[in-house]
C-alpha cells in the first residue's frame, strides 16, 4: 500500500488495478477485521483516486467538444 503522496501519482490504470486486487482480497476473505477494513479503506481512496481521473477526462471532453 502507497501513502497519499504516492497515491497522486498513480495513474489510473495503476489505480483501478490495485482496487481490483483490493476487491478480490476482500471477496476471497479468511482475513482479520483489521486486514479487511484497511483494505476497505484503501479500496475508497482509490475508488475516489479513480473518480478524480474519470472527472478530469470528462472535463477535457466537455472542453473540446465546446471548442
Amino acid at each position: 500500500m502507497t501513502d497519499d503522496t504516492t497515491d497522486k501519482n498513480l495513474s489510473y490504470e495503476q489505480a483501478r488495478e490495485e482496487l481490483i486486487d483490493v476487491v478480490r482480497k476482500l471477496e476471497a476473505g479468511g482475513i482479520t477485521l483489521e486486514e479487511s477494513l484497511a483494505l476497505w479503506e484503501r479500496g475508497e481512496k482509490l475508488a475516489t483516486l479513480c473518480q478524480e481521473w474519470l472527472d478530469g477526462a470528462r472535463k477535457k471532453i466537455d472542453a473540446a467538444i465546446q471548442d
